[in-house]
């Protein structure tokens, strides 16, 4: 999700998550996403994992969290204060940078200006940049900055690529551009995985982060309890898993529901998405921070719900995994979502700095899963660089280190109470351990870091 602009000053676009409005308060359905080509044939679109309204245009650099106060009402945050609140600048000092590891980000259509933008981005906060390596996976078209579903996809990607830069700055960046063609039954997503499989097969990526998703009952035979079509298209996850490459996904804004097939609406009963509720795959949810200027938290992490809240519940097509079975009393017999959740709020949002639409240069506050995932695939790249090697898949190690000694593990509890309910569907609440509200919680990284490197799988 994340707060756009558009040369109409009000954004109509939103994702497979919920809708926000800061200046307007209102919402609109993304421009881009198609209806049911017949019922036969359901035409299940992969859609980036954000929502987008118009909060500010032209903003020539960031604003601090007590004037973004003053003058939106919400609180805005920079990397430094994201670095102070994850506790990463010991790691970085001690030389754990992300260096020599990669982040593979798969986007579709990508950004033209994702370059400049992370330079501009990077100057701004005194950071070093990094070089992004493109990859264009098909017949890529010609940006379009008057396509909505063009710059809907360079938010995401723009959002991607600054984020995960911010928590890994020596980390490489490799930002996957898909065509997005049609295909039978479902838009987008042979796309993705195929571009995925190709680019873990040759050795490239450590850490891959997926900000988009499709909710699983608008995957062709589902009414019908046929889970073919989404098992068919596991086929990277499951060579990532061959590879000890790390997936993470998006767990969506909708909360425990999500959009309908055409994205008209959101169902009026809890569902889930995918990739986010694969169990090849890290879910990350989402949190709000709240931090003084500093980075320092004034209060401690609830769950984002304000434009949009956190995803999570049960899967209905995959059945509860083995690393889940030691909260089985809270997910029932079914994969559960979120596993682990960074900062997603809106009301907490973070600086993004982009250029691909010439009408409107500058900087924008984003939110949404979508920052929550390249933020967590940083974490990764970290780690993979301390232990010398990828660590994987990571969901064993980390319910384990949620099970014994969680604080000292890095694994900081988030149970205030608050929940993801959200667009009339009731949702889970924050409280002592595991939760379909943010997992296991979020973390410390100073402290995550070395135990998820000691506790994953090891060569």
């Amino acid at each position: 999700m994340h707060i756009a602009r558009t040369r109409r000053g009000i954004a109509a676009s939103t994702a497979a998550t919920a809708t926000l409005a800061v200046a307007a308060l209102a919402t609109a359905p993304l421009a881009g996403v198609s209806s049911a080509a017949s019922a036969a044939v359901p035409q299940t679109k992969a859609i980036p994992a954000i929502a987008g309204h118009a909060l500010a245009r032209d903003v020539p650099s960031p604003l601090s969290s007590a004037q973004c106060e003053a003058k939106w009402q919400i609180a805005c945050y920079n990397p430094l204060q994201y670095r102070t609140a994850y506790n990463l600048n010991s790691l970085y000092r001690k030389g754990i940078t992300g260096k020599g590891r990669t982040i593979v980000i798969v986007d579709s259509f990508g950004s033209p200006t994702i370059q400049h933008d992370l330079d501009v981005y990077s100057k701004q906060f005194g950071l070093k940049s990094a070089k992004v390596n493109v990859v264009k996976w098909g017949n890529v078209p010609v940006f379009d900055p008057t396509n909505a579903d063009m710059t809907g996809w360079a938010g995401e990607s723009t959002l991607d690529v600054e984020m995960a830069h911010a928590v890994a700055p020596d980390a490489k960046i490799v930002l996957v551009e898909t065509a997005v063609a049609e295909t039978e039954g479902v838009t987008g997503l042979p796309e993705m995985m195929d571009a995925e499989k190709y680019l873990i097969d040759h050795g490239v990526g450590d850490v891959i982060t997926q900000s988009f998703g499709a909710t699983e009952n608008t995957f062709p035979g589902f009414d019908q309890g046929d889970f073919s079509s989404i098992k068919k298209l596991r086929y990277a996850f499951q060579d990532a898993g061959r590879k000890h490459v790390t997936v993470l996904a998006s767990s969506g804004d909708g909360g425990a529901t999500d959009y309908n097939l055409d994205g008209s609406a959101l169902y009026d009963k809890p569902v889930n998405s995918w990739p986010s509720s694969d169990p090849l795959v890290t879910s990350i949810g989402g949190t709000q921070l709240h931090l003084n200027d500093k980075g320092e938290r004034v209060t401690p992490d609830s769950v984002y719900n304000d434009y949009g809240a956190g995803g999570g519940g049960q899967s209905h097509v995959f059945s509860r995994p083995s690393f889940q079975n030691g909260v089985k009393s809270i997910v029932g017999t079914q994969r559960a979502t979120p596993d682990v959740s960074m900062a997603a709020a809106v009301n907490g949002g973070a600086w993004v700095y982009s250029s691909y639409d010439p009408t409107a240069i500058g900087w924008d506050v984003y939110g949404g899963t979508s920052e929550a995932s390249p933020l967590f695939s940083g974490i990764v790249a970290l780690a993979d660089q301390a232990a010398g090697h990828r660590v994987g898949n990571i969901n064993e190690a980390l319910y384990a280190l949620a099970k014994h000694g969680a604080k000292s593990n890095g694994i900081v509890d988030v149970n205030d109470g608050t929940n993801n309910t959200y667009a009339g569907v009731t949702g889970y609440t924050a409280v002592n351990g595991y939760d379909m509200a943010t997992g296991v919680g979020t973390v410390d990284a100073l402290r995550f870091v070395p135990a998820l490197v000691k506790a994953s799988w090891r060569r």
